[in-house]
This record gives C-alpha cells, structure tokens and sequence, in this order.
C-alpha cells in the first residue's frame, strides 16, 4: 500500500482526476472540500442511533456525495469513469423530502436549529450543504459542471432541514 503522504500538494497545490494539479484555493477545490465536509458531518450524525430509514438515507447521500465530488474533480479534458448525477438521483431527494414531511406536522414558525444532538448535526450539514451549493454556482460561472449537481444540492439542504425535524421529534 503506497504512503498517505506524497508531498506533491507541499506547493500549494492538488491533483485533479486526470492529473492536472490546481491551487489548493481553487473554486473547483472549495466546493469539493464543503462536499467533503457534509460528508464527514453526516458520517458523524450516522454514529448515532437512528431510524433505520434515515440511515439509509443516509448512506445513500454519502455515497452520491462522493460521485459528485469525483465529477467536480474531474476536468472537461479528462476521461470521465463512474456514474454521473442523474436527474434520478435528484427526484429520489424529492421522494424522500415529500414522504419524511408527511409524517411531520406543517410548520407555523421558524425552526432554530438544534434539538438532539443528531437533529443539531443534521442543521450543521444543511447549512453547510448550502455553502457547498454556493461554491457550486460559483464554479459554474468558470467552468462548466453537471446542472443536475446543483439541483440535486439544492434539494439536499431542504432534505436535511427535513430528517433533521424527523430526529427531533423521534
């Protein structure tokens, strides 16, 4: 197994699929440094117990994380491998944010964030969801990326605003 360590990024910079190295500043590895961060947070809401259905939801998020981040990572001039976002994989948030929500009561107020430490997590991920999805548009306008990516951010905050109401009040 090779080092974690390369000193390759000792410069400043990082490496792209493909091979291209870019500023470690770049807005291309902003966005994918927020995706990572609502990664790691949901991995950290997943170390609680939870409804069977929300880890699945979960996992499931993580997973899609992970492709776009590759995508994001993965210039116009390389080779693309793996899956793509798809216009599936946005409706499944939509599915999951109108069947969680129904098992809620309507909103009459503002939620503050918090409640469980789960339910709090899940606000953290949101909002940081958020970030990402501005990073997003920002690359958007200096390079082109998957419109899909940015639908399907948009929809995840909302999901996340939604489990996070559903822990709570579990």
């Amino acid at each position: 197994m090779a080092r974690i360590y390369t000193r390759t990024g000792d410069d400043g910079t990082t490496g792209l699929i493909g091979g291209k190295r870019v500023s470690k500043e770049a807005p291309v590895i902003e966005a994918g440094g927020s995706l990572d961060e609502v990664n790691a947070i949901l991995g950290v809401v997943r170390s609680h117990p939870l409804p069977d259905h929300v880890e699945r939801v979960l996992q499931t998020i993580q997973e899609t994380l992970f492709t776009i981040g590759a995508e994001l990572a993965t210039p116009e001039e390389a080779e693309r491998r793996g899956k793509l976002l798809s216009d599936e994989d946005v409706l499944k948030l939509e599915s999951e944010i109108d069947a969680f929500e129904g098992r809620l009561q309507p909103l009459k107020q503002f939620v503050l964030p918090g409640g469980t430490v789960a339910g709090a997590e899940l606000h953290l991920a949101r909002a940081v969801a958020r970030r990402a999805e501005r990073q997003c548009v920002s690359l958007s306008r200096i390079q082109q990326i998957n419109p899909r990516i940015l639908c399907y951010l948009n929809r995840l905050s909302d999901l996340l605003f939604v489990l996070a109401r559903c822990v709570n009040e579990h």
